[in-house]
C-alpha cells in the first residue's frame, strides 16, 4: 500500500465510508485531534513508567483509534463494521485512577503542569485531550453521537491528571503549586 496517494492534495479527503470533505471538516477536527492525543499517550507509553501504567495506556491507545474510526465513518455504508467504546473501558481507567491516589496526598491547591519530564507530557495529553472533548460535543451540535464517548474522553482526562501526580510522586519529585500572588 502506498503511503501517499495524492488525493488529498487540493485539501479534500475521504472520510470512512467514502464521503469526499474538506480538510478543515468538524469530523476531521475530531479525529485529527484524538490522533494526536493518541501520539502524546505513546509517548507517555515510551517513558521510563510502569508497567502498570503501560497496560491502560496501550488499551486507551486502541480505544483511541476505535473511537476515531467511529468518528470518521460518514454512515453511508452498513457493510461497514465498526469498533466499540465500551463502558468497561470507563471503567478500567477509573479503577486505575482509584488505584493511583490512594497513595497521593489529598490535592489543597490547584497545581502546574510540570514537576517532571514524564508528568509534563501527561498534562500535554490531558490538555489535548480536554480539546478532543470539546470538538466531540462541536460535531455533537451537527449530528448524534454517542454520549459514551464524550465520558470516554472527559475521564480520560482525569487519567491522565493523575497519572501526572502519580509519575511525579514515583519519581520523588514536587508538585509545583500554584502561586495566586
Amino acid at each position: 500500500m502506498k503511503i501517499y496517494t495524492k488525493k488529498g492534495d487540493k485539501g479534500k479527503t475521504q472520510l470512512l465510508g467514502g464521503s469526499m470533505v474538506n480538510k478543515n471538516h468538524i469530523k476531521l477536527e475530531c479525529y485529527g485531534t484524538i490522533d494526536e492525543l493518541n501520539a502524546f499517550i505513546g509517548n507517555i507509553y515510551d517513558q521510563d513508567i510502569k508497567t502498570f501504567h503501560k497496560d491502560i495506556l496501550f488499551n486507551i491507545q486502541n480505544q483511541l483509534f476505535n473511537l476515531g474510526s467511529i468518528i470518521s465513518f460518514d454512515g453511508k455504508k452498513d457493510s461497514i463494521k465498526l469498533p466499540n467504546v465500551k463502558s468497561e473501558n470507563i471503567e478500567m481507567m477509573e479503577k486505575a485512577i482509584d488505584t493511583m491516589e490512594e497513595s497521593l496526598p489529598m490535592l489543597k491547591n490547584f497545581i502546574l503542569p510540570s514537576g517532571h519530564p514524564s508528568a509534563s507530557i501527561c498534562h500535554i495529553a490531558r490538555t489535548i485531550c480536554r480539546r478532543a472533548e470539546r470538538n466531540l460535543v462541536a460535531l455533537g451540535q451537527h449530528q448524534e453521537i454517542d454520549p459514551l464517548h464524550i465520558q470516554y474522553l472527559n475521564r480520560l482526562s482525569d487519567y491522565l491528571f493523575v497519572l501526572a501526580r502519580a509519575i511525579l510522586k514515583e519519581n520523588n519529585a514536587q508538585e509545583i503549586e500554584w502561586q495566586k500572588d
